[in-house]
């Protein structure tokens, strides 16, 4: 059986299809309309935001037989074999396996030789900051000047790392980091078109803790299909991230305000024999904290949609609470969640943040 993962299957295959880069892919599209076509392109951004995606695009779009164009016909042997990554004359370099100065300049004793069959011979080098200082002083030379035949596709995660004359020569773009509006409507997307049942929550849990990353996303989209048996579920996303029940985290920031330690530690007992991060229960205190605020100032708006069960639950708080106090809760947090790493483990560091919060407010 050849099932092909999530994060694969719905790889963009088209400019269009690309999510949250538009500037990007204006600015790619329109140069090859116009035939101003560079030589070389880097691309920087966070895991799983398009990088080798826009990488493998451009390729198609340069080699299509059918010509140059920001749309590939994705029907010619060309397009086809850079889609299943069998051209030849489009070679992937993974620049953290291959690091040393002697690959590269095994790389660049091939540049002469003109492409199989294809209109341009394109290097997409990955993780191109993993290559040493000699490597990259000898591909500046190459890549200031290649042959006409030659493009270059630099992508990486760690711009900082590029030597400047490297990002010099070549048209630099940097991708954004996806918004969880924009993978929560992936998501929504993915899942209707797999007829998989799911809820609302669920998809921004995931879209919360993916980070801007689409392919972290469908990772753990995926995952948390798999743990529900074909539907994706709070429940099950909340055990696989480890995090508290909301109504738990909900009641905690309730009994915190209302400076209840008894049953603030009643609580965490129960959470910690469902096997919870611990580093988790802060956060999402925090989050309820946040909406809180929120509402103090903004009373008709909703960052975040929590489960209704707890919108007029929350409301109530946010009338009644002083904002001081809520304001103050939150700092404690935030800077206990800075000290976790110094209490003797996790557990106690949570619990005598919550109680410095009640003594504190």
């Amino acid at each position: 059986m050849n099932y092909q993962i999530l994060a694969r299957k719905w790889r963009p295959q088209s400019f269009k299809d690309i999510i949250g880069q538009n500037h990007i892919i204006t600015a790619i599209s329109n140069g090859l309309s116009l035939g101003r076509i560079h030589h070389a392109w880097l691309l920087s951004g966070t895991r799983g935001t398009g990088k080798t995606t826009i990488a493998r695009l451009l390729a198609k779009s340069l080699n299509c037989e059918k010509g140059i164009s920001s749309n590939p016909c994705r029907t010619c042997i060309i397009c086809q074999e850079i889609e299943k990554g069998l051209c030849l004359d489009v070679l992937e370099i993974d620049a953290a396996s291959r690091t040393k100065v002697e690959d590269m300049r095994d790389i660049l004793d091939n540049i002469y030789y003109a492409p199989a069959k294809s209109r341009f011979k394109i290097y997409l080098i990955d993780e191109v900051h993993m290559l040493s200082r000699h490597s990259f002083n000898a591909l500046l030379k190459t890549l200031e000047e290649p042959p006409k035949h030659i493009k270059f596709v630099l992508a990486t995660t760690d711009i900082k790392r590029i030597p400047k004359t490297i990002i010099s020569r070549c048209l630099y773009f940097k991708l954004k980091t996806l918004s969880e509006e924009n993978i929560l409507n992936l998501l929504k997307y993915v899942l209707n078109k797999e007829s998989i049942n799911h809820d609302n929550n669920s998809l921004e849990k995931i879209s919360y803790y993916a980070k801007g990353s689409i392919r972290d996303a469908l990772n753990l989209l995926e995952n948390a299909i798999n743990l529900g048996n074909g539907h994706v579920y709070i429940k099950n996303i909340t055990e696989m991230l480890g995090l508290p029940p909301e109504k738990y985290s909900f009641f905690l920031t309730d009994a915190i305000l209302k400076k209840d330690a008894k049953k603030t530690m009643f609580l965490l007992k129960k959470i910690g024999n469902l096997g919870v991060e611990w580093e988790e229960v802060l956060i999402e205190i925090l989050r309820f904290l946040y909406h809180i605020t929120i509402l103090q100032s903004f009373p008709l708006v909703w960052g975040e949609i929590f489960s209704e069960t707890y919108k007029n639950h929350i409301a109530k708080i946010a009338k009644n609470i002083d904002k001081k106090n809520v304001q103050l809760c939150y700092q404690i947090l935030l800077n206990g969640r800075k000290e976790l790493k110094f209490s003797p483990n996790y557990k106690m560091g949570v619990e005598i943040t919550l109680l410095r919060a009640i003594n504190s407010i």
